[in-house]
């Protein structure tokens, strides 16, 4: 009996012990919760994953503002350029070219460009000729005209010459504004390249507009000696064959002794 009781104490110590391990190994097994803690620290996985969210759009939002940021400085650049002039100007060679031309027409001789002075000087010498004036007088007066045409078509060549001496100018400020506008960093470089091309043109027109001036006052001056001459011409051959005052002719001597 005895026996038996120490054989049903011992099963019972073993079942006992078998209970321990297992409960041990099932506590193994399973997975520990969501909230389990590993060295004082609360480990949750979804709370994990949403900071990983949240952080990455916080990063793509930073990552914008340096886009943005990145933008407008280039803007900022892009409007300084446009805002930056145009270090070459031919604005006072041209000035000077265009007073060159003036100082040519202001020497214009004898009959200078005044309206005045060319409607009171006309009148004198060209309309208002004094067909009754003496012989001597009336050869005067034609030789003064054709000085005012001879002078007049001389100042035209001055005027002339001038303009194509601005020849070579013309061509070095062209070669130097298309460089320069061809080279420009910004929209007001160009602009003022394109101004200043558009001054170039204007002194070229000044210069050919006192050309045409000059060669037309040199003709209308030598159409009206024409005009005039011939007035004059036909006074003096109504002298010559007026009775009483026609030609007489007398002695000439070709060669002196």
């Amino acid at each position: 009996m005895k026996s038996s009781l120490k054989k049903s104490l011992g099963i019972r110590q073993m079942l006992a012990a078998g209970a321990t391990v297992l409960s041990m190994t099932i506590t193994a097994i399973v997975p520990a919760p969501a909230y389990a803690q590993f060295g004082g620290i609360v480990y949750d996985p979804s709370n994990y994953s949403q900071n990983i969210l949240t952080a990455a759009r916080t990063l793509e939002q930073i990552n914008n503002q340096i886009r943005q940021l990145q933008n407008q400085a280039t803007s900022l650049i892009n409007e300084a350029r446009n805002l930056t002039s145009l270090p070459l100007t031919v604005l006072q060679p041209l000035q000077q070219q265009i007073r060159q031309t003036q100082q040519l027409l202001a020497q214009a001789q004898r009959m200078a460009y005044d309206v005045q002075q060319i409607q009171t000087e006309f009148a004198r010498q060209y309309k208002s000729i004094d067909l009754t004036a003496s012989q001597r007088s009336l050869v005067e007066g034609a030789e003064s005209r054709w000085q005012n045409s001879v002078a007049a078509f001389e100042d035209a060549l001055k005027v002339q010459a001038g303009a194509v001496s601005n020849i070579e100018g013309a061509r070095t400020a062209v070669q130097s504004l298309v460089t320069a506008s061809q080279s420009a960093t910004g929209a007001l470089q160009a602009a003022q390249a394109g101004n200043q091309l558009l001054a170039l043109q204007a002194q070229q027109l000044a210069d050919l507009t006192a050309t045409v001036a000059s060669l037309g006052r040199a003709q209308s001056l030598d159409a009206a000696n024409a005009a005039a001459a011939k007035a004059q011409a036909r006074e003096q051959l109504r002298r010559f064959l007026a009775p009483g005052r026609g030609y007489v002719p007398t002695t000439a001597q070709m060669f002196r002794n």
